[in-house]
């Protein structure tokens, strides 16, 4: 016997009520997605005012290849510029030493009498400047040119004055906040001239190696391109993004470079020739400084008046041993200065 199928009815009452519901349910999920879409277009404009006041609203890098902590500039990018700029300075040096427009001996005491500001330059290694002593002094001294005058001074201008103003200005900024510090830097280096003028070139090199000028002859020519590959350099570091540990922890870049005759620290230098007065367990001291090292600079107490340095790249040096030039007494050499500044015998 077969029994009729019972089916599931409701009322068109129940109907129109799920039906009404239904349909503000689904106004509603509606409403929301154009309030995400509408707050999606608040977020890209909000970030493209902040790319337009760090300077990088120009930058398809820094928006298509963001990195982790917001920075666009690594410490492996970092390395890898500095060592281009490092065979561009060495092959400038070699140039030199393989045809010398003075005699050795006479290019190695001018360059030793700009990095020691010696007012006579008399003191030899005890058998005459060799070709690698020659050449590395030279890299000593463009290291400390490319530090002090490019580095760590924002050569924004062709205006020395107006570089060492600016520089100041960052200084004041950092020391109260560093993000408007980091942000002003950034917008300023946005505007950033892209190579030196021949008279601000001119104008470093006679105040920075006056004597070494004298006997470089046509070799002068090559030092322009080293500072133009300099503030490349320099542009990347401060004109990117570089922030450390998050927002609130903006940092900037300096450089130093070793004095000659000075102890060696492991931390702050990297030796790129055995020491072997070091493996004896001697004490050995810096023989040249051929390429600066680089410091990150940050704001580390909570109070914010305390900074914060990370070697990021060490100095290269040879040492003394290496380059066969403990008979050179640089402090006897500055001393000897000090004397005859004050009138004093020797």
């Amino acid at each position: 016997m077969a029994y009729p199928q019972q089916m599931d009815v409701v009322s068109g009452e129940q109907y129109r009520y799920a039906l009404t519901n239904f349909r503000i349910a689904h106004e509603k999920v509606e409403e929301q997605r154009r309030q995400l879409e509408e707050q999606e277009k608040q977020v890209a404009l909000l970030r493209a005012r902040i790319a337009l006041l760090e300077g990088t609203a120009n930058d398809p890098s820094s928006q298509t290849h963001p990195k982790q902590g917001g920075s666009s500039v690594d410490d492996f990018s970092i390395k890898n510029a500095a060592s281009q700029l490092e065979r561009v300075l060495n092959r400038w040096a070699a140039d030199v030493v393989r045809t010398p427009p003075a005699s050795l001996s006479d290019i190695y005491l001018a360059a030793l009498a700009d990095i020691t500001g010696a007012a006579s330059y008399d003191v030899l290694p005890p058998d005459g400047a060799s070709p690698i002593q020659v050449q590395n002094i030279l890299r000593h001294a463009l290291s400390e040119l490319i530090s002090s005058e490019v580095i760590n001074v924002l050569m924004v201008t062709n205006s020395a004055e107006a570089n060492i103003q600016l520089t100041r200005i960052h200084e004041h900024l950092f020391a109260r906040n560093p993000i408007v510090a980091g942000v002003w830097r950034r917008q300023t280096f946005s505007a950033a001239v892209e190579s030196y003028s021949p008279e601000l070139a001119a104008s470093i090199l006679e105040e920075q190696l006056p004597t070494l000028l004298k006997f470089l002859g046509e070799h002068t020519r090559g030092i322009p391109p080293i500072l133009d590959s300099a503030h490349v350099f320099s542009r990347m570091l401060h004109g990117s993004p570089a922030t450390a540990g998050g927002a609130g922890a903006d940092v900037f870049y300096r450089s130093f470079v070793p004095e000659i005759g000075s102890q060696l620290y492991p931390r702050q230098m990297e030796l790129i020739r055995r020491c072997l007065k070091s493996e004896r367990g001697d004490v050995d001291r810096v023989g040249a400084a051929i390429f600066p090292g680089l410091v990150k600079v940050s704001r580390g107490s909570a109070n914010g008046q305390d900074n914060m340095q990370t070697v990021v790249r060490r100095a290269q040096v040879m040492c003394e041993c290496a380059l066969y030039i403990g008979g050179v007494d640089v402090a006897a050499m500055s001393l000897s200065t000090a004397h005859e500044k004050s009138g004093l015998p020797i």
